[in-house]
C-alpha cells in the first residue's frame, strides 16, 4: 500500500515521488498536506530546516519537480545581495510562464519594483490558476542582507495579494532568524537526520548491475559499520561507498571467494577502509590517486603537499615564524649558534652527541622560548633581510589566535612574553615542503 495519498495529484506520480525520496514519506506526506490542491492558497511561508545532508533540498526540488508544480528555487549563497537575488526571482518567473517572453534580467532595486514586476509576471492565466513556490536554499545567508528581506518574503503573499508561497531551507533553527521587531511566523517543518537503517536502505539502492543486491548490502553494512560514528553525511558515505567498492570485489573477481563468503571479504577491505577514515571529508586526494594508492598499496602521506590535515594557507612571514617557532621550541638553546651561524667554531661532537642520545626532544615535548629567540631564528632562516616591523609581530599574535602558537606565562611580564609551538612534525614538514 503506497505511503503517500492525496486526492489532487495522480496515484502513478506520488508513486514515483514515493520511490524518489526513501525514508522521507512522512515529511513528503506532511508537504502535501500543507501544500493542498493546485488552485488553493497554501501557508504564506514555511520553514525547513536539518542538518546538512539531511535531504531538504533534494526533497523539495524533486516533490516540485515530479509534481510539476510552478516553482523558482534560488541558491542564497550564490545571489548573495537583495538585488541579485530579486532580481534572479523575476527572471526564472518569466521560465514558468509560457506566455510571458523571455527577456533579460529586470533591474529591480527595492521591494516596491519587486512587487511591481512580481504581480506582471504572475499575470498569466496560468501562474494565477494554481499556487506558485518560491523555495530560497541556504536561507540562514538572509540574516545578511537587509533588515527588510526576511520580513518581506514571509508576508509575501499579502503584499503580492497573489497565491504564492515563500519556502525556506536553512541548517540552523528558526529562533536566529526571528527578527527582535517580530515578524510573521511561517510553519516549521523539521527534517531529522538519517538513522543507520536509512543509510543502509538508501545505499543499498545504487548496487551495480553485475552484482546482487544482497551482495552490495552486505558491503554497504560493512561500510556503515565502520565509519557510522565519525561520519553520518549522506553524501559523504555515498562517495566512499563509491570509492571502496572495487577494492571489495577483488577476491571475487579473482576467484578467491564468492559473494557470501564475507570473512574474507571483510579481511580484504578492512586495511583499506582504516586508510580512507584518515581522509573522512577531507578530499586530500582525488578518486583517481587514491584507487592508484589502493593498486600500490601505499599510504596517503606519500603523496607529496595533499595532507589537509598538515596544510594551511598562511601569509609568507607567518610560514616562516611558524618554521622558527617549532625549532625554537624542539632544538635546545646551545644548539643555535651551532644551527644558524656560518662561523660557528668547533663543537666537540662526542660530549654533545652523548647528551642529545638520552632522550629525543620530540619526546620531551615543546619548550618555551622568548620573543628574542623567535626573532633571531627567523632572520636566520629568511634568504633576504626582514625588519621587525609592526606587520610581523601582528603575525605572531595572528598564529597565537589560531592556536599554532601558545603564550606562556602572563602578558604582562616584565622581560617579554614566551611561546611555545603547538604544532606537529607532519605540519612543518608541510609547510616548509
Amino acid at each position: 500500500m503506497p505511503n503517500l495519498e492525496h486526492p489532487a495529484y495522480p496515484a502513478d506520480a506520488l508513486l514515483q515521488l514515493e520511490s524518489l525520496v526513501p525514508c522521507r514519506e512522512s515529511q513528503v506526506s506532511l508537504l502535501l498536506s500543507i501544500f493542498g490542491e493546485r488552485q488553493q492558497f497554501s501557508f504564506p511561508s514555511i520553514f525547513i530546516y536539518g542538518h546538512t545532508s539531511s535531504g531538504k533540498t533534494y526533497v523539495m526540488q524533486t516533490l516540485l519537480n515530479t509534481l510539476q508544480l510552478p516553482h523558482v528555487f534560488v541558491n542564497c549563497v550564490e545571489y548573495f545581495t537583495s538585488r541579485l537575488l530579486l532580481e534572479e526571482i523575476l527572471f526564472q518567473l518569466q521560465s514558468c510562464s509560457s506566455e510571458a517572453e523571455q527577456t533579460s534580467h529586470v533591474p529591480c532595486d527595492n521591494f516596491n519594483d519587486f512587487v511591481r514586476l512580481f504581480k506582471q509576471a504572475v499575470a498569466s492565466q496560468e501562474l494565477q490558476d494554481q499556487t506558485l513556490y518560491i523555495v530560497l536554499d541556504r536561507a540562514e545567508q538572509l540574516r545578511e542582507m537587509e533588515a527588510n528581506i526576511l520580513p518581506v518574503f514571509l508576508r509575501l503573499q499579502e503584499l503580492t495579494d497573489r497565491n504564492v508561497t515563500v519556502v525556506l531551507l536553512s541548517e540552523i533553527v528558526w529562533e536566529l532568524f526571528r527578527p527582535n521587531t517580530g515578524c510573521f511566523e511561517p510553519f516549521t517543518l523539521y527534517f531529522p537526520d538519517y538513522s543507520i537503517g536509512h543509510l543502509q536502505k538508501i545505499l543499498s539502492q545504487n548496487h551495480p548491475p553485475e552484482y546482487s543486491a544482497d551482495f552490495y548490502a552486505a558491503y554497504i553494512n560493512i561500510l556503515l559499520g565502520v565509519f557510522y560514528m565519525v561520519c553520518r553525511d549522506l553524501r559523504e558515505l555515498q562517495h566512499l561507498a563509491a570509492l571502496n567498492f572495487s577494492k571489495y570485489c577483488e577476491p571475487v573477481v579473482r576467484g578467491e571467494a564468492n559473494e557470501r563468503d564475507t570473512r574474507k571479504l571483510w579481511k580484504n577491505i578492512e586495511p583499506h577502509l582504516k586508510k580512507a577514515m584518515q581522509t573522512v571529508y577531507l578530499r586530500e586526494i582525488s578518486s583517481s590517486q587514491w584507487e592508484r594508492l589502493q593498486r600500490d598499496d601505499g599510504e596517503p602521506g606519500q603523496l607529496k603537499g595533499l595532507s589537509a590535515h598538515t596544510h594551511v594557507e598562511l601569509p609568507y612571514y607567518s610560514k616562516f615564524l611558524l618554521i622558527a617557532a617549532y625549532l625554537a621550541s624542539y632544538n635546545p638553546v646551545r644548539t643555535d649558534k651551532r644551527f644558524f651561524l656560518k662561523h660557528h667554531g668547533k663543537v666537540r661532537k662526542t660530549n654533545f652527541m652523548k647528551k642529545h642520545e638520552k632522550t629525543s626532544n620530540h619526546l620531551l615535548g615543546p619548550k618555551p622560548f622568548p620573543l628574542d629567540r623567535l626573532l633571531a631564528i627567523l632572520y636566520s632562516i629568511v634568504d633576504k633581510r626582514v625588519s621587525p616591523t609592526a606587520n610581523i609581530f601582528s603575525q605572531i599574535t595572528s598564529l597565537v589566535t589560531l592556536q599554532l602558537l601558545s603564550i606562556v606565562g602572563h602578558n604582562d611580564q616584565l622581560d617579554g612574553p614566551r611561546y611555545k609551538c603547538t604544532v606537529s612534525l607532519d605540519f612543518i614538514r608541510a609547510i616548509a615542503r
